[in-house]
């Protein structure tokens, strides 16, 4: 996730709490009790994504992840491509050994 990101998921939170708030109240809570529900709606929300991070991490299913293999697979098909018909046929000579 880039700094961007986090900058306009921060900067949409803020309207998002006060419309929970305020759905609460329309719903016919007053102030207190709307101000309590809709943190502990933000909160819960908080510890989903923090669930969820953990478990994208655990499973190393992470952005970072995906690029560094992806990159990695592009420079081996590169030196695949680069090597010669003599290279190719001692890489799998030596492939076919193990």
């Amino acid at each position: 996730m880039r700094r961007i990101d986090v900058i306009l998921i921060s900067l949409l939170l803020l309207p998002a709490g006060w419309g929970v708030y305020w759905l609460f109240q329309v719903v016919g809570l007053d102030s207190i009790d709307a101000g309590l529900w809709s943190q502990s709606v933000l909160v819960f929300g908080l510890l989903l994504w923090i669930i969820s991070y953990l478990f994208r991490v655990s499973t190393g299913k992470m952005t970072y992840n995906k690029q560094r293999q992806i990159y990695e697979e592009a420079v081996l098909q590169d030196r695949l491509e680069k090597m010669s018909p003599e290279e190719l046929a001692k890489l799998q000579l030596e492939i076919e050994k193990e």
